[in-house]
């Protein structure tokens, strides 16, 4: 027997519903640096993969200078940005389907610090957890950590300690249970701390024994049957107990300075370390091991038990960007503006594509990686064992901030302006 035409009707509405909810439920908040997972990857599949200035753009929003990359929760966004007239560090609140700003908070006003050409006096990427949103910034030659709730109401204020260096400020904090951790490395007394999300209190603080200037983001994972907070900076690669700053294991070297956070492959259960000043070190390294591990500090060619491949050729080492992790493979680009896929496991080179030199760190979802360089360049690249290009887009715009994913929708922070990416046609937003 056929069904009858309200049968039908009666069918399609239900199921409207459902898949509405499906792709609601696939939608993730991209909650903090490198998004939910710190480590630039999205489980979203409905990506954009083509755009320009104007094609797919959705909004486009003037926005105060800096490099941090936007975070969203629900249909909120919120970035900094640094107003040099008033030597303001402001946390930025946006509406998600427009960009229209819903506030704006002056979190400390400063002297502007000097910094490298190359990093911005509003680096530091927020972080939430859906109730408060988290910030870092100096003032001075203190680190200053500050929470917000969603109207833009500062809940608490703090200085977890000094913080000094001639290449300026980037801590973005990390939240961890009921913890937001901060990474001091600097060109002094050096550490990383631990907060308490609810009053800001310090909760622990671990000293760094060699007082040099990092700007690592700590990587959290479930690793050897504990909970460890890999972080490289000081002079070292090291684990700690993020619930108490307790060691778990400290590796010297592989050299001075760091920038990119490490990322992990389940597939080879592998953390990946890439670290260029001033030597160039590529790393897969395990996570097992407990205390002091030793030194590999500048050496050409290790046999160390924790190192499983090594690659020193900067042309596939980054000093600045984070790599990414994509099934069987590892991507990263070098220094000198090489895009490069690796196999994870084995650290087997596969390609290398001239892409132009980049800051952003590595994003993927649905199985393709965001290489963005500083030009505003996009080159979407399926991951394999042959350079597969699917997609190059110009934005027509100077990058350096790392992207966003949410929603079905890229967020691109170029020099003067925030993009929302995505398929529909354009509007403008008002401040």
């Amino acid at each position: 027997m056929k069904p009858t035409l309200s049968i039908r009707r009666h069918f399609f509405a239900c199921l409207l519903p459902l898949l509405a909810l499906s792709a609601t439920i696939h939608a993730e908040n991209w909650s903090g640096w490198r998004g939910p997972r710190g480590d630039g990857t999205s489980l979203e599949k409905n990506i954009p993969v083509k755009w320009s200035g104007t094609e797919n753009v959705l909004w486009k929003m003037p926005l105060a200078g800096g490099h941090a990359s936007v975070i969203t929760w629900g249909d909120r966004l919120f970035t900094v940005g640094a107003v040099a007239e008033t030597e303001g560090r402001n946390l930025i609140c946006l509406d998600k389907n427009s960009g229209r700003v819903l506030w704006e908070q002056v979190v400390v006003k400063s002297p502007l610090e000097k910094k490298h050409r190359e990093n911005s006096h509003a680096s530091s990427t927020p972080a939430t957890d859906g109730k408060l949103v988290y910030v870092a910034f100096l003032d001075v030659q203190e680190m200053v950590v500050a929470a917000y709730d969603f109207t833009g109401k500062q809940q608490w204020i703090v200085r977890p300690g000094v913080f000094k260096s001639v290449h300026g400020f980037c801590t973005s904090p990390i939240l961890h249970n009921d913890k937001v951790i901060v990474n001091g490395d600097h060109d002094g007394e050096s550490y990383i701390a631990g907060l308490d999300k609810a009053t800001g209190k310090t909760l622990w603080k671990v000293p760094r024994a060699n007082k040099t200037r990092s700007y690592c983001a700590p990587l959290i994972r479930q690793l050897s049957g504990r909970t460890q907070m890999i972080v490289a900076g000081d002079k070292s690669t090291a684990s700690y107990d993020p619930d108490t700053g307790k060691v778990h294991w400290y590796l010297k070297g592989p050299t001075e300075q760091y920038v990119a956070s490490l990322v992990y492959n389940e597939r080879a259960d592998l953390l990946f370390l890439t670290a260029g000043f001033p030597q160039h070190h590529l790393l897969g390294l395990r996570h097992t091991g407990s205390g002091n591990l030793g030194d590999i500090y500048h050496q050409a060619e290790f046999t160390h038990p924790q190192v499983a491949w090594h690659h020193t050729k900067a042309s596939m080492v980054s000093y600045v960007p984070s790599p990414i992790s994509e099934g069987d493979y590892f991507l990263i680009v070098g220094d000198t503006g090489m895009a490069n896929c690796l196999v994870a496991k084995t650290g087997e080179p596969l390609w290398q594509e001239k892409i132009g030199r980049s800051h952003a760190s590595l994003v993927s979802a649905n199985g393709l990686v965001y290489f963005l360089n500083d030009d505003g360049a996009t080159f979407v690249v399926r991951p394999g064992k042959i350079y597969e290009l699917v997609a190059q887009n110009k934005l027509g715009e100077p990058t350096y901030a790392s992207p966003a994913i949410s929603d079905g929708k890229l967020y691109l922070r170029g020099d003067k302006h925030l993009y929302c990416i995505g398929e529909g046609k354009q509007t403008t937003a008002n401040r």
